[in-house]
């Protein structure tokens, strides 16, 4: 995977939902994993630029926005008038040329569950991130949107690919499993995905060729930390 040593842009993808199914509870992108690759990525001199699907706003879990579930980065991030003010104007995402970006990044939250897991655009962005080896780094419930992408060969992208991503016992602890549309740890290993878990809400990345993956809130930064060294190769 060479990426050269120009500055590299990264495409962040935050899902535009803010209702968590029919349970309506407030969700949106967990906070610490847009906060943490934000910063990683832009102090090593990568352009970070942030999309949704609906462009704007683009909500954030307010539960993520307070203690114990608050980072440095976080806080950071908060009281950054640049970054809160990219936040809250994403780039719609179909009126971005995606292709001029090195890599991608998608955060966690339940509502891309909503969107951006059925939106055929996203699921084609993947599938051309990844058939021209460029880095595709998802956290969270983030690789639940692997689900339907095809490859070109008509086969699913996570066949026999290493991954990881929230496990349902992390859901079950928090008493949400049951108002998910789907549990992505299920749906991925019925097409085919060799998926790698570790303790609840242990950091845990796992890396496969141009897929990236990591389980919970705790794996974002180890996951953009792998990204940034990936790209600055």
């Amino acid at each position: 995977m060479n990426t050269g040593n120009r500055q590299k842009r990264v495409l962040l993808i935050m899902s535009s939902v803010d209702e968590l199914g029919i349970s309506g509870k407030q969700t949106g992108t967990w906070f610490t994993e847009l906060a943490a690759p934000y910063y990683i990525l832009t102090e090593a001199g990568h352009e970070v630029v942030f999309a949704s699907p609906e462009g704007g706003e683009a909500p954030i879990d307010l539960l993520s926005m307070k203690a114990p579930f608050t980072t440095s980065y976080t806080e950071r991030f908060f009281n950054d008038p640049v970054a809160m003010f990219a936040a809250r104007n994403t780039r719609k995402l179909r009126e971005v040329d995606y292709n001029t970006y090195d890599a991608v990044f998608i955060p966690g939250g339940y509502g891309l569950l909503t969107d951006l897991a059925s939106d055929q655009h996203t699921i084609k962005l993947i599938k051309d991130f990844y058939e021209t080896d460029r880095p595709v780094a998802m956290v969270c419930h983030a690789p639940a949107i692997l689900r339907d992408v095809k490859l070109s060969n008509g086969e699913y992208l996570v066949k026999g690919k290493e991954l990881t991503g929230f496990k349902n016992s992390e859901d079950e602890e928090v008493e949400l499993l049951k108002h998910l549309l789907f549990s992505l740890e299920d749906e991925l290993q019925e097409r085919g995905a060799i998926y790698k878990s570790k303790a609840n809400w242990e950091p845990n990345v796992v890396v496969d060729g141009a897929l990236m993956t990591g389980q919970s809130p705790a794996s974002a930064d180890p996951l953009a930390e792998a990204l940034s060294a990936v790209l600055t190769k």
